[in-house]
């Protein structure tokens, strides 16, 4: 029987979440499976990774394929280093604790890597949005500067429209008073 160690689908859509599984080369891509070896989820940055790699290096020991993404896994949590290390412990190139020093930095170095690329990840996202804060703050001064001007501008035209009315009014009021009254007019038409 012919094991593939694959990726099966689960999630919903546009949320991909996979479980690392050997099966059957047979069986449906999400159908009967022999072994769970793991989870595997591209939606967080940087994606999510669980593998039990003990039982992942006993199917390839044993023959299984894995596919190009499923190697790519087994990579990265070192299934595949771990795999040449017993091949060369059984070929007596290597002897368990040789083997067993190299996984242990190849994991340390690996772990460091992991960490630096959070801690990127998550300082450009703290950059981003303090770049982001500041445009926004550079956005509302401009609003409060144009709503100031607006409002100062509506404060002077109140204020021109009041001196309008003030001197329309003194103006009415020195007519009046250049105007004679009926009885002036009466008086002089007498005379």
């Amino acid at each position: 029987m012919p094991v593939k160690i694959r990726l099966q689908r689960h999630g919903k859509k546009g949320k991909p979440f996979f479980w690392v599984v050997a099966a059957d080369a047979r069986a449906k891509r999400d159908g009967k499976f022999l072994e769970k070896l793991g989870i595997y989820n591209p939606t967080t940055n940087p994606a999510t990774v669980e593998l039990n790699v003990d039982a992942s290096v006993k199917w390839l020991r044993n023959g299984a394929q894995p596919t190009d993404t499923a190697r790519r896994i087994l990579s990265y949590k070192g299934a595949m280093l771990k795999k040449h290390l017993l091949a060369g412990v059984d070929k007596g190139a290597l002897t368990e604790e040789q083997a067993h020093e190299k996984m242990e930095a190849w994991l340390k170095e690996k772990e460091d890597k992991v960490f630096a690329k959070s801690q990127e990840v998550s300082q450009s996202a703290a950059d981003a949005k303090q770049k982001a804060l500041e445009v926004e703050k550079e956005k509302n001064a401009k609003r409060e500067a144009e709503a100031k001007a607006v409002e100062e501008e509506a404060a002077a035209a109140a204020k021109a429209a009041e001196d309008e009315a003030k001197a329309k009014a003194e103006a009415e009021e020195a007519e009046k008073a250049e105007e004679p009254t009926a009885e002036e007019n009466s008086e002089e038409k007498k005379a």
